[in-house]
């Protein structure tokens, strides 16, 4: 027996209520003439928190708005919250949708919203069916009696188990996603449960189950702060203020460039362990969020990996073998595919050595294979000054230099032209687009002093291989 894919309505596909939208079409069809009281004010605390019992206490008296109307009187209005529901669904609910057409699975719309006002919103997503809660219909007419189970908490699980025998579905080896702690009755029937955008009672739950707790207007594994709803990087941008961080001194040149929507790959150079920082500062002028690609040996550390993880990393095995599922560009890809930006430093790790002062960058195909697969917009940027605030040498940055902290620069670019027809000679060109942005002492050749060049080294000490190359000073 095959599995399926059930998806609850409100605060799963849909990131807030649908009733807004429904109740807005009702009234401008006419079927109905005002709001119902404190409307507004119930529906915000839903977005808010989730299903409470006063809100599916006046889910119930659907039952007392059909009584006595034929039975096809709210089918104009379902039509035309079809069309405004269908516009808010998220990104990502719409790829996980495809994930699931494309395994074979049906995929099902399981709601206590009523089945007559939600099954045109079902057909513009594509879906297969409808689980919705049904009023009896009598010689053409709603009686205002239910026709079947209330949808909600051990009803919507009588309701599913019901369709699933009907279609002959095993839920073992089904999917089903929710927001509702209410919603536990089903989560625990199916061998696949998510937690989307979840309420505080049902993040808990997912948290000790270790179920995958998702956000269908962001990428897989970024986390949210619950209630509030802003990612754990917003929140680093909005610590991340320059005058928060007195050591060093910020100049972000050329965020125009950077698209305000719709999928983007950032493509810079590395520096320092100070480039986080300074990123979180750029990207919050941009007002962007993105993720990032960083190596697997940063996300294998304790702590820091699950921080990097729940900030919108994307881990990089750079010896990983060649199964699809292990490569780094299908998360990215799935994020630009999202409407999400995307951050890679071709060069992989900071250079060290002589290599740190070469003005000729060279980087991996990653990004260039990348913006072939997507065909997104390629932005470079160029960091400098990093190294001054935190050298590969040292454990931390200096954050005693106070009385003249150094200036760290950021500069944006405008979309790189490629090809598509050569990684390595689309690599070449994204290279030459950052090494364009650096400050004219960094693009031409230098020898360092042997101070300068121990500086690139993690541990401080120049091989002997490469003293020869410092100057003296």
């Amino acid at each position: 027996m095959p599995g399926a894919a059930f998806f609850d309505l409100d605060r799963t596909l849909l990131r807030r209520a649908s009733g807004p939208a429904l109740s807005e079409a009702m009234r401008e069809t006419g079927v109905t003439s005002a709001a119902l009281p404190l409307e507004r004010a119930i529906f915000g605390y839903f977005d808010l928190f989730g299903e409470t019992l006063g809100s599916i206490a006046l889910a119930r008296q659907g039952g007392l708005l059909v009584r006595g109307r034929a039975a096809d009187a709210f089918d104009e209005a379902a039509e035309v919250a079809a069309d405004r529901l269908a516009e808010r669904v998220e990104p990502f609910a719409r790829l996980l949708l495809d994930e699931h057409r494309r395994a074979g699975r049906p995929v099902v719309l399981a709601t206590t919203t009523p089945e007559h006002l939600i099954r045109p919103f079902a057909r513009r997503l594509g879906l297969d069916d409808v689980i919705g809660t049904r009023f009896e219909v009598r010689d053409g007419r709603f009686t205002g009696a239910l026709d079947g189970p209330f949808v909600w908490s051990r009803g919507k699980l009588a309701a599913v188990r019901a369709w699933a025998d009907e279609h002959d579905v095993d839920l073992a080896d089904s999917y089903a996603y929710s927001d509702s702690v209410y919603d536990l009755p089903l989560l625990h029937a199916v061998g696949e449960p998510g937690a989307v955008n979840p309420d505080p009672r049902l993040l808990g739950v997912a948290i000790a189950r270790r179920w995958p707790v998702l956000h269908f207007d962001t990428s897989p594994g970024v986390v949210k702060v619950p209630v509030v709803g802003l990612e754990v990087q917003q929140v680093a941008m909005a610590i991340a203020r320059p005058e928060l961080i007195p050591y060093a001194r910020f100049e972000v040149e050329g965020v125009e460039h950077l698209p305000q929507t719709g999928g983007t790959i950032l493509v810079g150079n590395h520096r320092s362990y100070f480039d986080v920082t300074t990123m979180l500062v750029a990207m919050r002028q941009a007002g962007r969020t993105g993720r990032f690609l960083g190596k697997k040996e940063i996300f294998d550390v304790p702590v820091l990996g699950q921080v990097m993880t729940a900030l919108g990393g994307i881990r990089v095995d750079r010896q990983g073998d060649d199964d699809e599922r292990d490569d780094p560009l299908v998360p990215a890809a799935r994020a630009i595919a999202g409407g999400e930006l995307v951050a890679i430093l071709p060069e992989g790790t900071i250079p060290r050595g002589p290599d740190f002062f070469d003005p000729v960058l060279r980087g991996k195909p990653g990004a260039a294979r990348l913006a072939a697969l997507t065909r997104a917009p390629v932005i470079p940027f160029a960091l400098s000054g990093t190294e001054q605030v935190w050298p590969r040498s040292a454990r931390l940055p200096d954050v005693l230099a106070l009385r003249r902290p150094p200036t760290v620069r950021v500069r944006f670019g405008p979309p790189v032209e490629l090809k598509h027809r050569s990684e390595a000679r689309d690599t070449d060109r994204i290279m030459a687009a950052i090494a364009d942005l650096l400050p004219d002492e960094l693009r031409e050749p230098r020898r360092p002093t042997l101070a300068e060049l121990a500086r690139t080294y993690p541990d401080g000490v120049v091989p002997a291989q490469d003293r020869a190359f410092a100057v003296d000073g």
